[in-house]
């Protein structure tokens, strides 16, 4: 902005927000966000007003809102601005938990079932939940792992897996991650005895989809730390934990490798 007239060029305001200079001549041309004066040679400029105005257009474009509804919304005169920030609040958080609650579904999946589920798409929502992304998923695990022998181990023992099995894996996963998260809150060292225990537990659970080695396992372990689904699904359950069970893997592991 110039510090004479608080206002921004067209391709200034576009950088901004992120947003092409095609799509504010458009958001003008309807109306949506008209800029705050022109230059005197007829160049668009937006002032501080329409650039707060069309951070809430975009805002509402990001949760789905259609363009006409949008103009409704932000025209209507018995809603402030306060009252859009808390809106678009509500509606931004909600649709983070949900997507939250997603890529808990995928880690579940990934680290204690590896790719192999049988289950129907019914079977898997009311085992995982509503939001269980299903064939999605496994089509994408197939692309990544399936040349491997663990794939393949793992198609066969989970062929043979029944609801119950799924169902019971499940309620150990959960169990697991609270035991680490609790050790973790005890200040139980990484390196000592108890989440020793807990690692070799989550090895043996690792091993009912296909044989892991320690050095397998530390391969795991690494991922939960690089792969931001998995570092976020453990911080999820307690800060700290994804780096807590990745150290308690590796010191572990260090004896047999």
């Amino acid at each position: 902005m110039n510090d004479s007239d608080r206002t921004l060029t067209v391709g200034a305001t576009a950088e901004l927000v992120g947003v092409s200079v095609r799509t504010l001549h458009h958001y003008d041309e309807i109306g949506l966000v008209t800029p705050g004066d022109r230059t005197s040679a007829g160049y668009r400029v937006y002032d501080a007003a329409a650039v707060e105005r069309l951070h809430r257009v975009l805002t509402y474009r990001e949760l789905g809102f259609a363009l006409e509804e949008i103009g409704r919304l932000l025209d209507d005169p018995d809603v402030d601005a306060m009252a859009h920030l808390r809106r678009q609040h509500g509606l931004l958080t909600a649709r983070i938990d949900r997507l939250r609650q997603m890529a808990t579904a995928v880690e579940k999946m990934m680290e204690a079932k590896q790719m192999g589920i049988q289950l129907t798409p019914e079977e898997q929502r009311e085992i995982f939940g509503d939001d269980w992304p299903g064939e999605e998923y496994a089509a994408e695990a197939q692309e990544r792992w399936g040349d491997t022998g663990a794939w393949a181990q793992s198609q066969s023992r989970t062929a043979k897996f029944t609801k119950a099995d799924w169902q019971r894996i499940k309620a150990e996963t959960d169990a697991l991650e609270a035991d680490f998260a609790a050790a973790l809150s005890d200040g139980a060292p990484a390196d000592g005895a108890r989440a020793g225990e807990l690692a070799e537990r989550h090895r043996a659970q690792i091993g009912q989809f296909y044989d892991c080695s320690h050095q397998m396992q530390t391969c795991l372990a690494e991922m939960y730390l690089a792969d931001e689904r998995f570092r976020a699904h453990y911080d999820d359950v307690a800060p700290g934990l994804a780096r807590y069970v990745h150290d308690a893997i590796v010191a572990n592991a260090r004896p047999h490798l």
